[in-house]
């Protein structure tokens, strides 16, 4: 490996580490991203003409940390210079050490405080997404607004905004406690997972898959694992990554969305597969059930089915009868529905769908009204069903999955 290919890998595996250990140490974003930027362009310089460091992310961390003191000499006084390096002792502490509630376990990885930093509910779930893939998953501010459709001076203005509101609200840059650990998870859980679905279902655009989103969002749920193992929730949350990322290659063919029952099922990745089954069964050994595990199970059952004409339906409806019990929401209600329709009947499935949309709060959600189409075109309901795919085409904003809705209406609509 040549020394840029070095640089660029170092970045790309160990910048989230970096970070972390660099805010801790100077209590601030801005001056921990300027100090590892200044150390990645030293490495940049030095490492073809000295050769590759044997530990390049220890060379990086160093030099940052060498780039934070001049910082602090060139603009403070002997004062300032001490509050602004105010966790540099707290740096040279050994794991056990570390200021943690003791009633959590140690933590010595600083990458978990950012997280929670990161995810922290105080900021709105735009600027979680946004400051979690900058700081801990390593993607610039031109790559994370291209993956996401926005104008790069959108993004950059988030993220300012969501430095700003930690500085002024001086969130803590911790772990919660054990008391506050399972609520303050959600939040990361719902971050990773909506930088997965994004790259699963791009929400705009052409292309329906974004793999560099999925594959982030599956090392963020690493990672997590890695710093909270045994929790079950993060368990499930990765198996539900992985069992739904095992299905990509086979998602689409020629530039067209490919619906699972269609799917040529060879295409399914079984070493991802393999891996999620085996982390649902564990996450469901340790318990308590949640939210995450049901997905990961409903995901599981569909991913044991070698043919469509074997998936369990019933076993999928009672598993979403269960998710209701934790969110009554009517998306997961539509998706009960779509399965008592495959399950107990298509008359029964329709009746529950339309149940689930009367309170309108899904007037506007394509997959309800394609949900809709899709039953009544099975019940021969022809006329309804290209009313029902028509309302989901006007709403539907992805490219691939317009088209595909498109040639649906056709294929009824044509005698």
């Amino acid at each position: 490996m040549n020394a840029n290919a070095a640089v660029e890998a170092v970045f790309r595996q160990e910048s989230g580490r970096i970070i972390a250990t660099l805010i801790r140490i100077s209590g601030s974003f801005d001056r921990a991203e300027e100090a590892m930027q200044e150390a990645f362009a030293a490495a940049t310089a030095d490492w073809p003409v000295n050769g590759i460091p044997r530990n390049p992310g220890a060379w990086i961390t160093a030099a940052a940390h060498r780039k934070l003191i001049d910082q602090s000499r060139r603009e403070r006084t002997q004062r300032d210079k001490q509050d602004s390096l105010r966790y540099e002792t707290e740096a040279q502490r050994t794991p056990e050490d570390l200021d943690i509630d003791e009633s959590a376990m140690h933590f010595p990885d600083d990458r978990l405080r950012l997280i929670f930093t990161c995810c922290h509910p105080a900021l709105n779930g735009e600027a979680q997404v946004a400051l979690t893939l900058r700081t801990l998953g390593g993607l610039t501010t031109p790559e994370i607004a291209k993956a996401f459709l926005i104008p790069e001076t959108t993004l950059a203005q988030r993220l300012v905004r969501a430095k700003r509101k930690i500085q002024e609200a001086r969130i803590p840059y911790e772990v919660p406690s054990a008391a506050q650990l399972p609520a303050r998870s959600v939040f990361v859980q719902t971050v990773l997972y909506l930088i997965f679905n994004e790259g699963y279902i791009a929400a705009t655009g052409d292309q329906l898959l974004r793999l560099d989103l999925c594959a982030e969002a599956i090392r963020l749920a690493r990672v997590l694992n890695e710093l909270l193992p045994d929790h079950a929730e993060n368990l499930a949350l990765l198996a539900l990554m992985l069992l739904h990322d095992s299905r990509w290659r086979a998602r689409t063919k020629d530039a067209q969305l490919v619906a699972m029952e269609d799917q040529n099922r060879s295409l399914w990745d079984q070493d991802e597969i393999a891996e999620g089954l085996a982390l649902v069964e564990r996450a469901l050994r340790i318990g308590p059930l949640g939210p995450y595990q049901l997905q990961a199970a409903i995901a599981a059952v569909h991913s044991h089915a070698k043919t469509p004409e074997e998936t369990d339906w019933h076993e999928i409806a009672a598993l979403y009868a269960k998710l209701l019990e934790f969110n009554s929401s009517p998306v997961i209600a539509l998706n009960h529905a779509v399965a008592i329709a495959m399950s107990v009947g298509l008359d029964e499935g329709l009746r529950m769908i339309d149940a689930a949309g009367a309170s309108g709060k899904l007037d506007d959600y394509y997959l309800f009204h394609a949900a809709r189409a899709d039953i009544l075109r099975r019940l021969r309901r022809f006329a309804e069903s290209s009313d029902a795919y028509a309302r989901a085409l006007a709403l539907a904003t992805n490219g691939m999955e317009r088209e595909y809705l498109a040639r649906r209406l056709a294929a009824i609509s044509t005698p």
